[in-house]
């Protein structure tokens, strides 16, 4: 049996899409569907079984959940940045991730986490490192808390630990997350209600639009996950970005160039994300390739129009 946890979520279902794809059924998703929009991102998928992830945790505290697990894939959190709620913020990414990973060292599964490229925050070095770990908010705070966590028990760890930072990841079965969506569907909707993608006026030293960050494609993310988890034993904190920065304006004008029409505005930037905005992301990869991973990264242009065909 496969653990997915956050499972119903954009990465997650994704995730057992593929392990679908390659003759896996044998999954079980863990979950909260408070919010029973979610069920979409499973309902054409099939697994084995459901799990809510309160139920998940208790077992876990109590010591009552004995599976015969393979592996597990933790991207369950709480993943909103402009959340303000620091313990629950923590109770979610620290606290659950910490559950997990007791379980698995304890029983030697290999488990593959989801940190993040929030982590570095105000850093423009994007090389995993603790010089570079400036975290904006809370929620990247959370992550850091959780990898740093992990650093204290990878010498001692006798299987596969590996905590990987995405970076803008972006693609299909997102759409449950509202504001939280990628700025690809947020711009995509933008364009079919009001004929314009918005976006921010120039900060930071960037132009209009012109602000950069390491845009991954979803399918690429889930082939990292499964590179680390189905492989030897490793342990570590690896980027998952494609190495490469693209503008926002990128963006856009990718998305009016697909639908034909439409146009691109550059609003004031807000206030509230005074201190907090990241206008410059680029993962650091040398980490990654040492691991072995060798693959060449789905080029944004190629990541939309895969996402397009998908959900349009």
């Amino acid at each position: 049996m496969l653990i997915v946890t956050g499972g119903a979520g954009f990465i997650g279902s994704n995730l057992v899409k593929e392990l679908n794809r390659r003759g896996r059924t044998d999954i079980l998703v863990v979950d909260n569907l408070q919010r029973s929009e979610k069920f979409r991102n499973l309902a054409d998928l099939v697994i084995q079984d459901y799990m809510d992830k309160r139920e998940f945790r208790a077992r876990l505290d109590a010591g009552t959940l004995d599976l015969k697990a393979e592996a597990i894939y933790h991207n369950g959190a709480c993943s909103d940045t402009m959340e303000s709620d620091g313990r629950y913020m923590l109770e979610n990414n620290f606290g659950d991730s910490k559950a997990v990973l007791g379980y698995a060292l304890k029983r030697g599964i290999p488990m593959v986490y989801a940190s993040s490229g929030a982590t570095y925050g105000a850093s423009t070095c994007f090389e995993v490192d603790p010089h570079n770990e400036r975290p904006l908010n809370v929620y990247g705070w959370s992550k850091l808390l959780f990898d740093q966590y992990v650093r204290s028990l990878l010498p001692g760890a006798q299987s596969t630990v590996v905590g990987l930072r995405y970076f803008n990841v972006f693609g299909p079965r997102e759409q449950h997350k509202g504001r939280m969506m990628s700025v690809l569907h947020q711009l995509l909707r933008q364009l079919k209600e009001t004929g314009a993608c918005r976006l921010f006026e120039g900060t930071d030293g960037y132009g209009d639009g012109e602000q950069v960050r390491d845009f991954v494609f979803v399918g690429d993310i889930v082939d990292i996950n499964l590179f680390f988890a189905e492989g030897p034993v490793r342990k570590g904190i690896f980027n998952a970005g494609t190495g490469e920065a693209r503008s926002f304006n990128a963006i856009a004008q990718t998305l009016v160039r697909h639908l034909g029409r439409g146009g691109i505005e550059y609003i004031p930037f807000p206030d509230s994300l005074q201190g907090k905005y990241q206008s410059f992301t680029q993962a650091d990869l040398q980490g990654l390739r040492a691991a072995g991973y060798e693959r060449a990264f789905t080029t944004l242009e190629e990541g939309i129009q895969r996402t397009l065909a998908e959900i349009e």
